[in-house]
């Protein structure tokens, strides 16, 4: 693995070092866990923003509600009339 360096402040460097030592982690892997972290609310805050833009146009969100409702058909593909599948 290649290494890079990169500035932080002082305080951020304080924290990384009391996580790592209150979790028994490498500093490396605090921030390389907490940039996960954070790269995964970007992308759930991106698609909220756009459910929120296509909830605003009426239309759009009514194409959406119907397109879902034609996809719940296929939940029980395979499955008998009554027949509960519950294997997980």
């Amino acid at each position: 693995m290649s290494a890079s360096t990169v500035s932080i402040s002082e305080a951020s460097h304080r924290i990384l070092k009391e996580l790592a030592e209150r979790t028994g982690q490498s500093m490396t892997d605090v921030l390389s866990e907490a940039l996960d972290t954070y790269r995964r609310k970007v992308f759930v805050d991106a698609v909220n923003a756009g459910y929120a833009e296509m909830q605003a146009d009426p239309q759009e969100w009514a194409e959406h509600l119907a397109e879902r409702q034609a996809w719940e058909a296929t939940v029980a593909d395979g499955l008998e009339p009554g027949e509960q599948w519950t294997g997980l």
